[in-house]
């Protein structure tokens, strides 16, 4: 491995074979440092005997990374010539001069240079480098077009994040939307000022979808009209039990971070996915109405959300949210918390798992369940005890009547 400016490199490619006939300079390993690749050129010619090196080692300079069998052994190159190309450059009339630009060199670019170049038909050996010890820069690219009249300085724009799939309008530029400037920015300031933690549990909710499509159907039978119940109002009815038997969920930290408001009411927000944002609306006084009620309201503020018609009433005073993926897909997450509140909880995809039950595996319904609360009001013993209190009451509905 020669000297490449660089303590240690990790392979990404391995170019050639055990058995192949190589040419001096011809290209054997690709290797990845300080966000720049490069290709490292064969030293000699001949036929590979053994490779050494594997893909995703590390490597330095000296390292041994190939054994080669050669019968001209003049072939070898001076050490000197595996040294970073030297170069001087002057802006004269916009067009670049160039000074000792040396034979067989290591070209230093990034991957997304690289691909950029062979798009475009470039040899980099051809490119006088400016950046860091002399990495190959998109500019440097445009300068060298724009110096031999390939194309002509407007008919692309470069952008080194998207050069995958590389044609004359690369990329569509589309406006922020105030809902995703609002939204953007509550977030940030949530995750930034609060410290987060995150509890995972997964909980059997067999018996309640039994019992959910068995409802369902029944209501079906009576009012051809009847919008199906899904799981998310029993959730949220069971968070509003656990939030009243846990209050310090039920929070929110004073400003100056040394007083908590416990709060005498139990609304709970749901995050509702709409075009380009996101809404949280709020259902007021979930401890006081049954699960068909939640899942009327629940319905009709959706339809708000989306249709972009929620007032400011129906967005404030939420105590505790509720992401829920669950129709998306996924296993857990981390959701961010709605400040002021303390906790969130995120609902993912509910999927078939086989559940020992002391004798045999029984298939049962499991729900993903993540709890993302605020470390400065709740500690991971309350929490713990609060999600184990839901999946209780999820796992068997017949709780929540007690």
């Amino acid at each position: 491995m020669p000297d490449i400016g660089l303590d240690e490199v990790e392979v990404t490619e391995v170019l050639v074979k055990v058995g192949e006939e190589i040419e001096l300079d011809q290209a054997l390993i690709t290797v990845e440092g300080d966000k720049a690749s490069m290709e490292i050129p064969a030293p000699i010619s001949g036929i590979v005997k053994d490779i050494i090196i594997k893909i995703g080692e590390k490597v330095t300079t000296s390292s041994v990374i190939m054994i080669f069998k050669s019968n001209d052994l003049n072939s070898i190159k001076n050490k000197k010539d595996f040294n970073y190309i030297k170069t001087e450059k002057k802006l004269s009339d916009n067009v670049l001069e160039e000074k000792d630009i040396k034979k067989n060199v290591l070209i230093h670019a990034t991957p997304v240079i690289r691909r950029l170049a062979r798009y475009l038909n470039i040899d980099l050996k051809n490119i006088i480098p400016s950046g860091p010890k002399n990495r190959i820069l998109k500019e440097d690219i445009e300068l060298y077009i724009k110096k031999n009249n390939a194309l002509k300085k407007n008919s692309f724009n470069i952008d080194e994040n998207n050069i995958e799939g590389f044609h004359k309008n690369p990329f569509k530029e589309i406006s922020i939307t105030n809902i995703q400037k609002i939204v953007g920015k509550n977030l940030h300031q949530n995750w930034i000022n609060i410290p987060h933690v995150t509890q995972f549990d997964e909980v059997n909710i067999t018996l309640l979808e039994e019992f959910r499509q068995k409802y369902n159907s029944q209501k079906k039978q009576k009012n051809n009209v009847f919008s199906n119940i899904t799981i998310l109002p029993f959730i949220i009815k069971t968070v509003a039990y656990a939030l009243l038997e846990f209050p310090i969920f039920n929070s929110s930290l004073s400003s100056n971070k040394k007083t908590i408001f416990l709060k005498k009411y139990v609304n709970v927000g749901i995050a509702v996915d709409v075009e380009h944002g996101l809404f949280v609306p709020v259902l007021k006084n979930v401890d006081k109405k049954n699960i068909e009620n939640l899942s009327s309201e629940l319905i009709f503020l959706s339809n708000k959300a989306r249709e972009n018609k929620l007032n400011e009433s129906d967005m404030k005073d939420g105590c505790f949210t509720i992401s829920n993926l669950g129709g998306i897909g996924g296993s857990w997450f981390s959701p961010i918390i709605n400040s002021p509140e303390v906790a969130i909880l995120g609902v993912s995809k509910a999927t078939i798992k086989p559940l020992w039950n002391g004798k045999e595996f029984i298939p049962s319904l499991m729900l993903p369940l993540s709890l993302s609360y605020d470390h400065r009001v709740i500690n991971g013993a309350d929490a713990a005890r609060f999600l184990t209190f839901i999946g209780k009451l999820l796992s068997d509905i017949r709780f929540l009547i007690m």
